[in-house]
């Protein structure tokens, strides 16, 4: 409601003055003083008011500017990769000059012997003043570089039928990626098709722009032909995206987290379970507890460290671990806008939160014993719960504390159990790369298309945390003829 606040001082005024009319004598001088300390509170309580509206009317102002700034930088192309205004005295770029760094401060010199050696002679004469040059001795240099060629490799393969069922039977070279002859004799091998799922799906590179990778290094491929080395790959690695599955849901903790992704053009997300062995993904239409359990299992009973998302909640036998940096960041962001009575609350959060951080430090260090941090703990769940007792006197305040009331159980289960983490940070670094790529190429055009991204990346992914090389488990699964589990150790069964 909107308020005539002249009009009302106004027409208060005469009605004072009518109160007065009636009584002029000096036996009412208590009612007039009375009266005159009314007026006088009221004018101070309009001043106070004058001033809260221009406070806020220019603090309006300055949020409906920075509004109106990020909604023009979200439509700009390179938004995601933008940076705030520069430094003003920003450190010098490179690296410290001094011998601290080592062998990173200098390429290494190749260990084996070189492939050809070329010389470069002294010239007649000094190129500046055409003087005579007298030698002094000579250095080596090493060129590292790519030679591109390709590798034609025929298989003959011996065809014949059984003398008892008549079945046609053929030979197999470990070295083929096919069984098929005829219109489908030639093929890409297994290192090709390797680089192509490397190129696809870890760098992120389109189709077509594959394909012309490709033909920089002398093999012709179609950018139908990359999608469907991609399909072909995707089949392959079945058996092992289901042992992958297996061994999230039997990890004692599991970091989880999904992302907006496309699929057909339809909004759909890209779901990651990250340990710290493995990392599997999923494309699927819903942001739901029925699409998570397509992955982990609805009775998972581990430690699941994740955001907010109100799905996870659902998986009743999990502990929870609430992502800290979320909460620090919401409680960061309520204390910038600056605004009375908005900080109380996400202050004292945000303090208990980074003492829970630095008891995490003194624990791992070794400062404290278990006794002492079950004490500490028991402080601050106290803290919490005094938190939670308190009203918000804003609507964002109030949602904080309604949000922390869900996530409370969850706050400090890292500070409980050994190896949790206090962010879902392992899956936030595993959908990175999906969200770089989805700026490029959007996201899946079709449901294989899907299918076939979260068993690619899954297992490219997951060599690079095993330390494997990558193009060596793609080309064992492109070799074999049957389906089979690649070579990644987490998948290797352990001595009784």
């Amino acid at each position: 409601m909107l308020y005539n606040w002249e009009a009302m001082a106004s027409d208060h005024d005469e009605r004072i003055a009518r109160v007065l009319a009636r009584y002029p004598g000096e036996e009412h001088t208590e009612l007039r003083a009375l009266i005159a300390d009314l007026v006088a509170d009221f004018d101070a309580r309009l001043g106070q008011r004058d001033s809260l509206i221009a406070t806020l009317t220019g603090r309006l102002g300055l949020l409906e500017s920075a509004v109106e700034g990020l909604q023009r930088a979200g439509k700009r192309q390179a938004a995601p990769f933008a940076k705030r205004a520069p430094k003003a005295n920003p450190k010098k770029s490179g690296r410290k000059p001094g011998e601290g760094y080592g062998p990173r401060a200098h390429r290494a010199v190749p260990q084996r012997l070189p492939d050809r050696e070329l010389r470069a002679d002294l010239p007649g004469v000094c190129p500046d003043c055409g003087g005579e040059i007298d030698a002094e001795g000579e250095a080596s240099q090493w060129i590292e570089d790519i030679a591109i060629t390709t590798v034609i490799t025929e298989v003959v393969v011996a065809k014949g039928r059984c003398r008892c069922c008549r079945r046609r039977v053929q030979g197999r070279h470990p070295d083929q990626v096919s069984d098929a002859l005829g219109a489908a004799s030639s093929q890409l091998g297994p290192v090709a098709q390797g680089l192509i799922a490397i190129l696809a799906k870890d760098s992120g590179l389109s189709h077509g722009k594959v394909a012309r990778v490709l033909r920089q290094l002398g093999i012709t491929v179609t950018t139908g032909g990359v999608s469907q080395v991609l399909a072909r790959l995707a089949a392959k690695a079945d058996p092992t995206y289901e042992a992958l599955k297996k061994a999230v849901n039997e990890s004692p903790s599991v970091a989880a987290d999904e992302t907006g992704w496309r699929i057909g053009g339809w909004p759909g997300w890209l779901w990651t379970f990250a340990i710290e062995a493995a990392t599997v993904y999923l494309v699927d239409h819903e942001r739901s507890f029925e699409a998570a359990t397509k992955v982990l299992e609805p009775d998972y009973d581990g430690v699941i460290e994740r955001d907010g998302w109100a799905p996870y909640r659902s998986y009743k036998k999990a502990t929870a671990q609430s992502c800290l940096a979320h909460l620090l960041r919401r409680c960061s962001g309520l204390i910038d806008a600056r605004v009375r009575g908005y900080s109380t609350v996400p202050s004292i959060l945000k303090e208990i939160l980074t003492d829970a951080l630095v008891l995490r430090g003194r624990r791992d260090a070794g400062e404290i014993t278990s006794e002492e941090l079950g004490v500490a703990v028991a402080g601050l769940d106290t803290r919490v719960k005094a938190l939670l007792a308190r009203r918000g006197h804003t609507v964002e305040n109030r949602k904080l504390l309604k949000h922390l009331g869900k996530e409370a159980s969850g706050l400090f289960t890292f500070l409980r159990r050994e190896g949790v983490q206090a962010t879902n940070w392992r899956a936030e670094q595993a959908i990175r790369p999906g969200v770089v790529n989805r700026k490029v190429w959007g996201g899946s055009r079709t449901e294989n298309g899907g299918r076939t991204h979260e068993r690619l990346v899954t297992l490219l992914r997951t060599s690079a945390q095993q330390g494997c090389d990558a193009m060596a488990v793609l080309g064992e699964l492109i070799r074999s003829s049957n389906p089979i589990l690649a070579s990644l150790p987490i998948l290797v069964p352990r001595a009784p």
